[in-house]
């Protein structure tokens, strides 16, 4: 099995999971999406934003990179919500 070759840089971490996660919080707010299916949605928006922009010349290499766009949004949101709540909590 041949693996694709990923390039991956710092624009990648930079710009792509702050975009997945502005779109998916924009998205939640607009058409009220259930929590339940905020992490679909954001794993589906990295999926999309790697596949046909970032990562167009190889599909293997787009879903990789769409998964890591989508759980990187994912964890960062959860971090930031939780680091946010202890601290209002402990001020």
């Amino acid at each position: 099995m041949d693996f694709p070759t990923i390039y991956t840089n710092f624009w990648d971490a930079v710009i792509a999971v702050p975009v997945v996660m502005i779109l998916t919080q924009l998205l939640k707010v607009f058409f009220k999406i259930s929590k339940k299916y905020v992490p679909v949605v954001a794993l589906a928006l990295g999926l999309i934003f790697a596949i046909f922009i970032s990562h167009h010349h190889s599909l293997k290499a787009g879903i990789f990179m769409g998964w890591f766009y989508g759980y990187a949004a994912i964890g960062n949101y959860a971090a930031l919500k939780n680091t946010i709540l202890v601290f209002r909590k402990n001020a």
